[in-house]
């Protein structure tokens, strides 16, 4: 059930901040409103704010696609909480994320991407998503200690 909700928040969150400085924006903005009003009418006068100021931090940024990354994680939490307080909102949150995902442009579509990493017994994970990345091991600096804690020498006795 966690899974479900964050996936849907995810989608959400995606959908909200894509949508933000398009025209799809006003729409999103009255649909993410009445979500909230629906759940807690204390909380709508602060998201109204708060996705008000994205909305103009997106639109008044040289790159608004980072600004868009950057938001997204704070409306994954919002979408989250909202989700956890009203189980009632999933279906209109999810007809949001899929009207505003079917309207936008192909080179712009609202995702959700999902990676699962795990390492055992000393192991390491890199993983990337969407980018590249380099992993640079530095070279053993010294040999490793014998068994019983002594650390070999280069010139045993004779």
């Amino acid at each position: 059930m966690n899974d479900e909700l964050t996936t849907l928040a995810e989608a959400g969150a995606a959908a909200v901040v894509t949508a933000m400085a398009t025209d799809l924006w006003q729409g999103t903005r009255d649909a993410v409103l009445r979500l909230f009003h629906r759940a807690d009418r204390n909380r709508r006068p602060a998201i109204e704010a708060q996705l008000d100021g994205n909305a103009a931090l997106v639109r008044e940024a040289a790159l608004p696609d980072d600004v868009r990354q950057a938001l997204f994680g704070y409306w994954v939490l919002e979408l989250t909480a909202l989700l956890r307080r009203d189980p009632s909102c999933r279906d209109s949150l999810a007809h949001l994320a899929t009207e505003v995902g079917a309207a936008l442009p192909d080179a712009r579509p609202a995702s959700v991407r999902a990676q699962t990493n795990t390492a055992h017994d000393s192991g390491n994970v890199f993983a990337v998503q969407s980018g590249n990345l380099h992993v640079h091991k530095p070279a053993p600096s010294a040999p490793p200690p014998a068994p019983g804690g002594s650390v070999p020498s280069e010139n045993p006795p004779t």
